[in-house]
């Protein structure tokens, strides 16, 4: 049973979490490697997708690497620290974060390397699987956010088909923020005219 004080101690996890999920390397790599402003940049957002359209795969490289980086190292110092509660709020905290960071008046990216970092740090069978789940549905649609969708969307099933139950709750909110930060795009696959990866 968690007591008042375990719940206390959540509240700073909660926090650091959050401000390290809220940091925006795709503006950080694009700003250093001399790319411009990456709000001016394609769709304006701060993932690995748009960063991508500054025509440098290298920028796009580091801020997928950073962005699932930040977010299952919050996972996993919370869990060394505090225990699995602690690594499930680190988890949601640092998706909060990148998707609404204080830094940028609260206009972040849609989460998705965030999400597949995060899910490797809980729960790694799941997040291989989520990851592979992004790559067959991009090697066969060439869309990223359609990618974003389906992977998301069956990260729940991944997580309970290969035994870690416990995290289902917590993957379908994941995948409803991934969903809403995507409803633009799901309105252009419904119009067919989402672009492609590369395009």
């Amino acid at each position: 049973m968690t007591t008042t004080t375990e719940i206390l101690m959540l509240i700073p996890v909660a926090i650091a979490a959050y401000l390290l999920g809220s940091v925006p390397f795709g503006i950080v790599i694009t700003r250093v490697m001399g790319l411009g402003n990456l709000r001016d940049i394609g769709s304006g957002n701060i993932g690995t997708t748009n960063v991508l359209r500054t025509g440098s795969k290298t920028a796009a490289f580091l801020t997928l690497i950073l962005d699932a980086g930040k977010g299952g190292v919050a996972v996993l110092i919370a869990r060394a620290l505090f225990g699995d509660m602690a690594a499930q709020i680190a988890a949601l905290a640092s998706f909060v974060g990148h998707c609404y960071p204080v830094w940028l008046k609260f206009q972040g990216g849609k989460g998705v390397a965030t999400f597949l970092g995060i899910l490797l740090a809980l729960f790694w069978p799941a997040g291989i699987a989520a990851c592979l789940t992004w790559l067959v549905t991009a090697l066969a649609t060439r869309i990223s956010s359609l990618s974003a969708l389906v992977a998301s969307a069956t990260a729940s099933l991944w997580a309970w088909v290969l035994g870690m139950s416990s995290l289902v709750i917590l993957l379908s909110v994941f995948a409803l923020l991934i969903w809403w930060r995507h409803r633009e795009n799901i309105q252009r696959l419904l119009a067919g005219k989402e672009s492609k990866i590369g395009g």
